[in-house]
């Protein structure tokens, strides 16, 4: 759930120096993206290490640039002259780790948040295994219909697929025969080499499936989700799109969800030779309820990395499985009073003789460095800090390439450790900086922002210097310098209780400190989450700015940047201290001479919307109104990885879930309420706006409701996303 922040959140400041326009700033133009900063995207480094190849905007072309100039070499694929691909335009792309071939992605179609089905469509890059010339032939991966997750063998020859629930195998050294590797596969019930609804929606897993580096065996997670309970929602004709087979009678979707308590999938590691087609079960220890949120090959064919969680989620283990004689070893434990943090897998990283990880033992998440034998080598960052991501480490003379925000948790920078210790920062502009590198780690694109600056990206040397400006967004810059848009201001205050808390403030343009202003609050507020960062963006909040609000934002206890336990504080208790938080952030507006303290208003998406209701009915009345968006409403209603991560089962911990309850407090709601869901939501259910709904109903407790049909959590899709902060703009305009 994090992981949905509402994407159009940010605001900026006013650009000096540039005649303005004072052109009104249009709410739909804000909604459809006109303000959004060019970023690059669909960035693929190539197994060289010297070039990086890009997928043009429209979809028809894959063109490879050069690392070290940032200049286009070639076209590697263009639509318009491959051989025999029936399709115009193509949706994403992938090399062979050998760099000799690609995967095209072409009439793509979602399932749930990362997962999605395409037609796949093979394309050597020079010359086929033979050696003769491909003359851009296209051939298609399989004629058995759509696949998921496609991966390739390190040397090529051979593609793994799932279909329908079972991994296939396409051998291109034998005319790209096709055979399965399992047939247990069955619709909500059986679950091959992917995710299950909740292992990808919580861990971020997009496969469950990976060769041997010596291109023997495949890996793979099976899910047994046979007695996860499953859940229906109704569908509907709708329109934008209108699903004809629903017109007369509605219809139904029907997947295994395991809310908070219920039953997970059972899940094991299995290994399929593909030479002699065996297939064996490793022997990993694992509680009966417990997790694998990751497998994955080290360098040595006969170490398969195996990560394991128990279901409280604060015992990490990592076992190193012979995948023939399937004997696992413990590599790696560690373990939290409070929780193992989900981001922690994507620090992984395997080299010959070491592998990385990033822990929270000394309070904050730093990066540690470990022989494969498992033991420790050092703590390479150290600080009250939090590191951020792990880019890679160049075994030519042991540098390790990270980012951190150890400046400030509201930045973030790029930094080079040498083996000795000496740390260089290399991004050069204050705001936050990420980073995309090589894979010698000789290069690196680095995008940068700031609450002034629209996105800046650039191609740097592994030393930080610029050696070429990709996009400067200087047409953006100066379109918002000239409308002389609302500008954000950082500011920190202290709570009652002597926390401090960091914020940022959005005036009216044509402020006057002598006026009194209405004020909302946006706020997402959920464990390890930020809003508040130096960061350029024009949002719904900025239109309300132009609409004569003040907009304020406040990272209350939980969210995260700030270590562990700010974070943690709020463990087996969701949604008590960040209300406290959010009502002592409209106490402290109150005080201010330009703050109309009884016109507050409060919003959220998400977990924003449940922040909104659980603040609105703290029992302190200081909100005037608010708006929930596909807000959960009780933590029984959600799923078991996110909620028990934080609050564990209902069983265990009764009474945190029943001081988390919007429910336990909806006789104390103040305020005027609009709920906002869509019925086809998948992640939230619409279960949690119409139960909460009649509870208030019986209460007695008037409230305004808005439900769009068919719209899954992200409530989108035609006019949609206009229409609802359309409504949104209405409602506060009404009641501040």
């Amino acid at each position: 759930m994090k992981k949905l922040f509402f994407l159009l959140f940010l605001s900026l400041n006013v650009f000096a120096g540039v005649a303005q326009t004072n052109e009104k700033l249009d709410l739909k133009d804000v909604v459809n993206g006109k303000y959004r900063p060019e970023t690059i995207r669909n960035i693929v480094a190539m197994p060289d290490g010297e070039h990086y190849a890009q997928m043009n905007s429209e979809g028809t072309q894959v063109i490879k640039y050069s690392f070290k100039t940032g200049k286009p070499v070639e076209v590697i694929f263009d639509v318009d002259k491959a051989r025999d691909g029936k399709f115009k335009k193509f949706d994403s792309y992938q090399f062979s780790p050998d760099g000799t071939k690609m995967l095209i992605a072409t009439n793509t179609k979602p399932i749930y948040r990362h997962s999605f089905t395409a037609d796949y469509y093979l394309y050597p890059l020079s010359k086929n295994l033979e050696g003769v010339t491909t003359n851009n032939k296209l051939e298609r991966l399989s004629d058995g219909g759509p696949q998921q997750t496609p991966v390739f063998s390190p040397d090529g020859t051979m593609v793994a697929f799932v279909r329908d629930n079972n991994i296939h195998l396409v051998k291109m050294l034998y005319g790209n025969s096709e055979s399965m590797v399992t047939e247990d596969g069955k619709t909500n019930t059986i679950i091959n080499g992917h995710p299950d609804w909740v292992y990808e929606e919580e861990f971020g897993m997009k496969r469950a499936l990976q060769f041997s580096p010596d291109n023997t065996m495949l890996a793979y997670i099976r899910f047994d989700e046979s007695e996860v309970p499953t859940f229906d929602f109704q569908l509907f004709g709708g329109q934008a799109p209108q699903m004809s087979e629903y017109v007369d009678y509605p219809g139904s979707y029907s997947y295994k969800y395991p809310k908070a308590g219920q039953k997970n999938s059972n899940v094991e590691v299995r290994t399929f030779d593909i030479k002699s087609k065996v297939t064996r079960t490793m022997n990993v220890p694992l509680d009966n309820d417990g997790y694998i949120p990751r497998i994955q090959f080290t360098d040595d064919a006969n170490k398969l990395a195996v990560m394991t969680l128990n279901r409280h989620q604060n015992k990490f283990d990592m076992y190193f499985v012979d995948p023939r004689s399937t004997v696992a070893k413990l590599a790696l434990r560690d373990e939290s009073p409070y929780y193992i943090n989900d981001d922690i897998y994507n620090n992984i990283k395997f080299y010959p003789n070491n592998f990385s990880f990033v822990s929270e033992k000394d309070g904050y998440p730093h990066l540690y460095w470990y022989t494969m034998g498992g033991n420790l080598v050092k703590q390479v960052t150290k600080g009250d800090f939090e590191m951020k991501s792990f880019f890679g480490y160049d075994d030519k003379d042991g540098s390790f390439y990270y980012a951190s925000n150890e400046e400030s948790p509201m930045r973030q920078a790029i930094y080079k450790m040498d083996k000795n210790g000496k740390k260089t920062k290399l991004s050069q502009s204050e705001g936050i900086n990420n980073a995309t590198f090589s894979p010698s780690m000789k290069y690196y694109v680095n995008t940068y922002t700031n609450l002034n600056t629209p996105t800046v990206t650039t191609l740097n040397d592994n030393t930080g210097k610029v050696l070429n400006t990709l996009i400067d967004n200087k047409e953006l810059n100066d379109k918002v310098a000239q409308q002389g848009l609302p500008q954000k201001e950082f500011f920190s205050f202290k709570t009652a209780n002597g926390t401090e808390l960091n914020g940022w403030m959005m005036k009216p343009t044509d402020f006057n400190p002598n006026k009194k202003y209405p004020v909302i609050q946006y706020q997402y507020s959920g464990p390890g989450s930020q809003q508040v960062l130096d960061n350029f963006g024009v949002s719904w909040e900025t239109y309300m700015a132009t609409q004569g609000f003040i907009v304020v934002c406040v990272d209350g206890r939980g969210t995260g940047g700030r270590g562990a336990q700010f974070q943690k504080s709020t463990y087996m208790k969701l949604g008590v201290q960040e209300a406290e938080d959010q009502v002592a952030t409209a106490k402290y507006l109150g005080t201010l001479p330009y703050v109309d303290k009884n016109r507050i208003g409060i919003w959220g998406w998400s977990y924003g919307g449940y922040t909104t209701i659980m603040s609105m009915s703290e029992g302190t009345p200081v909100f005037k109104a608010g708006v929930a968006v596909a807000a959960p409403t009780d933590w029984k209603y959600y799923d078991t990885i996110y909620t028990e991560r934080y609050m564990r089962t209902p069983k265990e911990n009764a009474n945190g879930y029943s001081a988390s309850s919007a429910f336990n407090r909806a006789n104390k709601l103040n305020g005027d309420l609009l709920i906002i869901h869509g019925m086809a939501d998948d992640n939230v259910h619409y279960q949690n706006a119409a139960e909460y709904a009649e509870h208030l109903v019986q209460l007695n407790k008037q409230f305004d409701m808005q439900v769009y049909t068919n719209r899954n959590h992200g409530i989108y899709g035609g006019n949609t996303r206009n229409h609802l902060y359309r409504k949104m703009t209405n409602y506060f305009l009404n009641n501040l």
